[in-house]
């Protein structure tokens, strides 16, 4: 190991990204030259990466300024890019996923542990019913809504497995959660208008949020709250800008549920204060030893984002689901309309296979694996000194304190990656309390590949601390 490499280097986070010291010797020379031929006013970049030796060098910006030398000869400037788009934070996990590829690539065994995405490719009788839509031409635009026997299918299932009655026409097929989460968000929030969210919680969140110049209002939340909202904090942190909650259980990093009581309870307290209560119910399905509720079995008034994506296994069909109240209905369909005029027909079609019984069978023993893996994982990781104080319910994800090892969680990930070839998710891509102490773990590989993970942290703790 060079030392450029050692465990220190990273662990005091000595450096921005997984380059080279070559690559980062040529870059500042690219910088250096820009200052010396145009001066500091002029190459004043407009949305640097957070931290790390580019952000000493260039500070973050948020004024209109972008660097374009055909000003200094004469040539009108373009106009820059919107504000919104440059508050929008990267996922930053995406910064290891490349270099994961690029190790992959050099032939080196990369373990993928920080891509939230099933293993499992979609189930058979999805596929083949896929198959059939196209064989049989169907291909066109549906409805906004959706397919009429997609949304009936759906009804029948939150009947048959929460014992709740929804009118089919209350449900509208999105191009998946993301497209779900687009419309609540757009129906809901208007600019400067706020919603309570956990932190930690998915980034995709707030960053929705600030797209349509509405504000995240990031509620810091521990093992003590089970890494959700409460009904006092949402008392605590209610202003006048507020106007409703996005909760999600199972909660993506935490893996944590909020329980029939606690959804009821949060639900009163949102109405007490005329708030919108928007539950994320995607990883419903993936649950071991509890089952989830549904907040419509307390809350008819309630909006569920839902998805095909995790326990359907759906994820590149790109298809999800919105459940909301038959007065918020015309205007969401308006909104679908004009963003996206109707999800994926063929992945309509496909999906009207999740609902038969042996496809239901055959996700029943995928969820049962998932189970296997998370009971293998975590107590391996709080062997090796994670700290995991909450034993997560549902979904496929361990969110883990490191503060037992030092260091920046970035650096972690960046030097497991590097030193065992095991990616794994940084914490700060979930938001902003404590992440630099945490780390996300994705059981989406198989028992025997995690077995191998498991080896390989261990023998990188052992030199982390050198």
């Amino acid at each position: 190991m060079s030392s450029m490499t050692t465990p220190s280097a990273y662990r005091d986070g000595h450096f921005a990204s997984a380059f080279h010291l070559n690559e980062l010797q040529s870059l500042h020379a690219v910088v250096a030259f820009f200052y010396s031929a145009f001066g500091d006013r002029v190459f004043q970049p407009v949305n640097p990466p957070l931290g790390g030796r580019f952000g000493r060098i260039m500070p973050r910006r948020h004024d209109n300024h972008v660097f374009n030398a055909r000003t200094y000869k004469g040539i009108p400037m373009t106009q820059p890019y919107s504000a919104r788009s440059r508050a929008i934070e990267p996922f930053h996990v995406m910064a290891l996923l490349a270099r994961a590829n690029e190790l992959q690539a050099a032939g080196h065994d990369v373990i993928h542990l920080e891509i939230g995405e099933p293993d499992f490719t979609t189930a058979d009788p999805i596929i083949k019913a896929g198959q059939a839509a196209l064989a049989d031409g169907k291909t066109r635009y549906t409805a906004a809504r959706g397919l009429p026997q997609l949304r009936e299918a759906i009804s029948g299932f939150y009947a048959q497995r929460y014992g709740v009655d929804i009118d089919p026409r209350r449900i509208l097929i999105t191009p998946g959660g993301s497209g779900a989460l687009l419309l609540a968000s757009s129906l809901l929030v208007d600019p400067g208008k706020h919603w309570l969210l956990a932190d930690p919680g998915y980034p995709c969140n707030r960053h929705f949020l600030r797209l349509i110049e509405g504000e995240a209002q990031l509620v810091p939340v521990g093992p003590q709250e089970r890494y959700q909202l409460t009904p006092e904090l949402v008392a605590t942190h209610w202003n006048h800008n507020s106007v409703g909650a996005l909760v999600a259980s199972p909660a993506n990093p935490t893996g944590t549920l909020l329980s029939r009581d606690e959804l009821a309870a949060l639900s009163h307290a949102l109405k007490a204060r005329n708030g919108h209560l928007v539950v994320d119910e995607i990883y419903h399905g993936l649950t071991y030893g509890v089952d989830a509720s549904s907040v419509l079995e307390v809350d008819n008034d309630a909006f569920v984002l839902n998805s095909f994506s995790k326990y359907f296994g759906m994820t590149g069909w790109r298809l999800g689901w919105l459940v909301a109240p038959q007065d918020a209905v015309a205007d969401l369909e308006k909104l679908a309309q004009n963003l996206y005029i109707s999800a994926p027909s063929m992945a309509q079609h496909a999906a009207l296979a999740c609902f038969e019984p042996q496809t239901l069978a055959i996700l029943e023993q995928r969820r049962a694996e998932f189970g296997r893996r998370r009971d293998f994982l975590l107590p391996a990781l709080r062997e090796l000194g994670f700290g995991i104080a909450v034993e997560p319910e549902g979904a496929f994800y361990l969110y883990a304190d490191i503060s037992a090892f030092g260091g920046d969680a970035f650096a972690f990930c960046r030097y497991f990656l590097e030193t065992e070839h095991v990616a794994f998710t940084p914490g700060l891509d979930f938001g902003r309390f404590k992440a630099g102490h945490h780390v996300r773990f994705a059981y989406t590989q198989s028992l025997p590949r995690l077995e191998q993970a498991v080896e390989r942290i261990a023998r990188g703790l052992r030199s982390w601390g050198v």
